[in-house]
């Protein structure tokens, strides 16, 4: 969630595993993630990198999906400050098990559509539970923008994006944006920058078998 709504060059670094963040239309945005059932090194890695790539882009949360990987994870820092690495939440598999204290709009954005931003209605307070780094399982009530943010990645995870949440009119609203960004996609796939979506599918499945 866009919170406005490199590696060292020497042999002995390890090679960075998320190239990265996707934009829409990409098809790993609508891909439904899978829960993780075992957590390793590499993953370990993974969630570094999606932590660093999140503040680079002064973000306050990041789904894998949103870095073409299709597990159920996301992570998160409400203040987008690095500094305070008490704020940072790693969410395994995570559950909104209950929405409280009515509903509210307020601006949203994406780091899959930069510069977009529209009005969405979410719950001002959440119940998630999740498994963390540990494999420990954890509880937060969250609200205010740590509601929304949760909210907004879970979404993610289910193939859902904020602009699916709009009404008519606001989406009416940015429509133009989207179709630059849908012609920016079409543009870099004719130039073989992006994969197509059969190789796309094989590489989700591919990743899925080895911890899903």
């Amino acid at each position: 969630m866009d919170s406005n709504a490199s590696f060292p060059s020497v042999s002995t670094a390890k090679p960075r595993l998320i190239q990265r963040i996707v934009q829409y239309p990409h098809p790993a945005l609508r891909h439904r993630a899978k829960p993780l059932r075992r957590v390793d090194v590499e993953l370990r890695q993974m969630v570094a990198e999606m932590l660093e790539l999140m503040y680079e882009r002064d973000g306050v949360g990041l789904a894998a999906n949103q870095v073409d990987l299709p597990y159920r994870l996301f992570v998160m820092n409400p203040t987008g400050d690095r500094a305070q690495k008490e704020q940072e939440l790693v969410l395994i598999n995570p559950e909104i098990l209950s929405r409280k204290g009515g509903m509210e709009e307020k601006q949203e954005g994406c780091l899959s559509l930069p510069g977009i931003y529209a009005p969405v209605r979410r719950s001002t307070k959440i119940v998630l539970a999740a498994y963390n780094l540990q494999g420990q399982e954890v509880r937060y009530e969250l609200e205010g923008l740590a509601a929304r943010a949760a909210q907004h990645e879970v979404d993610h995870l289910d193939g859902v994006l904020f602009i699916d949440r709009l009404s008519p009119g606001a989406l009416a609203e940015i429509r133009e944006k989207l179709l630059e960004l849908e012609q920016e996609f079409q543009t870099n796939r004719r130039l073989g920058l992006i994969p197509d979506d059969r190789q796309i599918a094989a590489r989700l499945a591919a990743l899925e078998t080895l911890r899903t």
